[in-house]
């Protein structure tokens, strides 16, 4: 290993972009959380995905219009220190990598039980253990290699979705499995109860989940400091991944409530497999677990490779212990990609600890953390944008719509989301968790971080003998 900081390697392309975002975004809370999201709203639950993707584009466009006018590892994590201050910037960056290990437990605890269907002898752990160890050794190549890996993990998840789609609609307009006693149809949607079938209770719980499905798209932003063209690949991939995301969370969901009855949807396992059921796919299951397995083995990829990159960028800042700046030969932070590694190895036995229905507590909490990410985020965009020159402004490559009603539109809702998880007993603990590791955070900055600043060195003899000097007065004419 080499302790070079001169700077990570740029080797990923505009398609390594898209789908390092996508295979952040579409994992867990796709495919297991959505049925809890379609518990608590019933089909309303498709307007809380469009609302919800519709902040989170504005997010990833402010985003987007900071990393391409400045590019660089961690990037809003150093943008928040550079507008909004060295706190923001700490809290931002350690909360970012804090939600990154929360799902990354979650999915790898997933994992566990996705390979014990196929070998119930073998202990979960070992497959928990040697899917850390592989993904970590992957990540340890080079960056080119973990694109390349990332994208054809993405591709063959969205085929997937995709197949599932195609397949819950030949089960709608031929009317495949409707002998099963229960009606096939669109109507399902707002004949089983009504559209809003938990009335604005459901309809509001559902963001905490809602909005955990969504995370990870900043991505985006941890990914310029390593993009080959940055002022063209971020654009692309910031306007394109929020519209495939919501495309493929409203449709796929719409298609699901249209085959079964948001009713019937089973909460203890993946709602996907009713699709398959409905057309009578004996192996269905076993396309599920391959299908979850692959969304799980990606989501981990993307989690490690942002968390990491988020920490070596903190350490440039000084904000996190220099030890992570070291870099391999191929340009890559080796030292945060073995801390995420212990990180989940971790996770792993705390997991022996935890009840068998977490699933709702670990999605609020990263909800909580990845609201927050947003919300600096977007603090951070409107400060830059207010610093601005008229001519700077004009001259921004990539600015942010709708400005700057929009980003206030949605600082006031991620504001909102915070206090839904406030309100419900199911997820008021990731409230509490948040409240106490920004304390906790806000505390390690004080005591840690502001007496290491650099203070003033003190005047050489000759400075203070220059200084002892009165002027000379000056001449009368």
């Amino acid at each position: 290993m080499s302790t070079d900081t001169a700077g990570l390697s740029r080797g990923l392309r505009s398609r390594h972009i898209r789908f390092i975002a996508l295979g952040s975004a579409i994992g867990t809370g796709l495919f297991y959380g959505s049925s809890e999201s379609i518990k608590a709203a019933g089909p309303s639950v498709l307007l809380a995905y469009l609302i919800g993707g519709a902040a989170v584009f504005l997010v990833l466009r402010s985003l987007g219009e900071m990393a391409v006018r400045s590019p660089c590892a961690g990037s809003f994590g150093e943008y928040a220190t550079k507008h909004l201050g060295p706190l923001a910037g700490f809290t931002t960056g350690w909360t970012y990598a804090f939600e990154m290990v929360i799902v990354c437990i979650a999915d790898i605890t997933a994992l566990g039980l996705y390979m014990g269907f196929w070998f119930p002898d073998v202990p979960r752990w070992t497959w928990m253990l040697a899917a850390i160890l592989v993904i970590g050794a992957l990540n340890l190549l080079s960056v080119k290699v973990f694109g390349e890996l990332e994208f054809w993990l993405s591709l063959l998840k969205i085929v997937a979705i995709i197949a599932m789609i195609a397949a819950g609609i030949a089960v709608i307009v031929f009317g495949l499995g409707s002998s099963d006693g229960h009606h096939v149809g669109v109507s399902n949607l707002w004949n089983s109860g009504g559209f809003f079938a938990n009335g604005a209770h459901g309809f509001v719980i559902s963001f905490a989940v809602v909005m955990f499905a969504f995370g990870g798209t900043e991505i985006i932003g941890v990914t310029a400091g390593e993009a080959e063209s940055p002022e063209k690949t971020i654009p692309s991939a910031v306007n394109s991944i929020p519209l495939r995301i919501i495309l493929f969370y409203v449709l796929t969901l719409a298609v699901i409530m249209s085959v079964n009855p948001w009713q019937n949807v089973d909460t203890s396992g993946s709602p996907f497999v009713e699709i398959f059921a409905g057309i009578g796919l004996k192996s269905a299951a076993t396309v599920l677990n391959v299908v979850v397995l692959t969304a799980a083995l990606s989501a981990i990829n993307s989690d490690i490779f942002a968390a990491g990159r988020m920490m070596y960028g903190m350490a440039q800042r000084g904000q996190a212990p220099a030890v992570m700046r070291r870099l391999t030969r191929n340009g890559v932070p080796w030292m945060t990609i073995v801390i995420m590694i212990g990180a989940l190895l971790f996770g792993v036995l705390m997991n022996y600890l935890m009840p068998d229905n977490i699933f709702l507590i670990i999605s609020s909490i990263a909800t909580f953390a990845t609201v927050w990410v947003w919300l600096m985020i977007l603090l951070t965009q409107v400060k830059a944008r207010w610093q601005m020159t008229p001519q700077e402004a004009t001259a921004l490559k990539f600015p942010a719509p709708f400005w700057p009603y929009g980003q206030l539109a949605a600082i006031a809702f991620m504001i909102g989301i915070m206090i839904v998880l406030g309100f419900y007993d199911s997820t008021r603990i990731a409230l509490v968790v948040g409240v106490v590791w920004l304390a906790l955070l806000t505390a390690v900055h004080h005591l840690w971080m502001r007496p290491r600043r650099p203070r003033p060195e003190p005047p050489t003899a000759a400075e203070a003998e220059r200084e002892a000097v009165p002027a000379a007065a000056p001449r009368r004419g």
